[in-house]
């Protein structure tokens, strides 16, 4: 029998993973979603590589700002949830990071993880990670942010 953590315990972590089945309008909301998505981890590999030839820093930082840029001057990302785009950007600094980490402990190459590449539409699955605000249960519905449900 395992006793409830008390004050200074560490309580842990939960993680879910659901599979949908949606509807098709639902369905075509959330590629379009993804499609977002891709876009912004597209262009934070682009950023990345720049930074990389110019000897710049890229980091979680920069890469929130270039997001912000690019939500305020294109109307089309505006439509989609900022969560998930946000998600993503950190998604790409912790795979950015763990790569240059192996780089600087010199791991084999074989053992190494690689440089984020760019996200092709067929060639990739297409993922969204939400945080705990980007969605809701409301009335039995499941309601994500950026107005998918």
């Amino acid at each position: 029998m395992t006793t409830p953590p008390q004050w200074g315990e560490e309580a842990g972590h939960a993680r879910y993973t659901f599979r949908l089945r949606v509807s098709s309008t639902a369905h075509h909301a959330l590629v379009r979603e993804w499609g977002r998505c891709r876009w912004v981890w597209n262009q934070c590999v682009a950023a990345s590589r720049a930074a990389d030839k110019t000897g710049e820093k890229c980091g979680p930082a920069r890469l929130d700002r270039m997001l912000t840029g690019s939500r305020a001057a294109r109307r089309w990302l505006r439509k989609g949830g900022s969560v998930p785009q946000q998600q993503t950007v950190r998604d790409f600094a912790d795979s950015r990071a763990k790569a240059l980490k192996d780089v600087r402990n010199r791991l084999p190459v074989r053992q190494r993880a690689g440089m984020p590449r760019f996200k092709r539409k067929h060639q990739a699955d297409p993922t969204l990670n939400y945080t705990r605000r980007g969605f809701r249960l409301k009335d039995g519905r499941l309601c994500l942010a950026g107005g998918s449900s």
